[in-house]
């Protein structure tokens, strides 16, 4: 039995099919005391992959061709306080970020999605990590996955494919390549 197995076992006697917080940390705890694994070890290779896919590493700061230059972007798709025009970073530097970027959306992912399998918590990372974690928060394909209508999720990772206000030929093959992880 794995720690989402349990989660499942248990979503039938919980108000509505959701859990709270607090819930989340007895079933948790419960796991803890079997030795159940934690999530999230396995979403992160195909989270890595579908993120090195589509944003491709580039080791100078430009700006971002789908909202007209803002924000600037450098390394694996990083954004944030340092980097604007004429920044330059090592490989080194652009897979350290990466990593650091990674985990801190996977971390925000668990937390807004607890019960997942690591296939549907990699896709749901990337697409978080390109869309921020506040908007992944609000979506209607997270709200779709915690209740456990994970077909009408995986459905959901088409609508993320605009930016600027404008449909984008690459994001609506990176939300075919999430949703094809997220359902496998």
């Amino acid at each position: 039995m794995t720690r989402n197995d349990l989660f499942d076992a248990i979503r039938p006697f919980a108000p509505d099919r959701r859990f709270l917080d607090s819930h989340v940390q007895v079933i948790d705890a419960l796991a803890d005391a079997f030795g159940l694994p934690h999530p999230g070890d396995g979403a992160l290779v195909p989270a890595l992959a579908l993120i090195k896919e589509f944003e491709g590493c580039v080791l100078e700061a430009y700006p971002d061709p789908g909202t007209g230059n803002d924000p600037w972007t450098i390394g694996w798709g990083a954004t944030g306080a340092g980097i604007a025009k004429g920044v330059r970073w090592t490989q080194a530097q652009a897979d350290a970020r990466l990593a650091e970027d990674v985990a801190k959306f996977m971390s925000a992912v668990v937390k807004a999605a607890p019960v997942a399998t690591d296939k549907q918590r990699g896709a749901m990372t990337s697409l978080a990590y390109n869309i921020g974690i506040k908007a992944f928060q609000d979506s209607t394909l997270l709200k779709l996955h915690n209740s456990g209508n994970y077909a009408a999720a995986a459905d959901q990772f088409r609508r993320w494919n605009k930016a600027g206000g404008r449909v984008l030929a690459g994001l609506t093959r990176r939300r075919a390549a999430e949703a094809k992880v997220y359902r496998s």
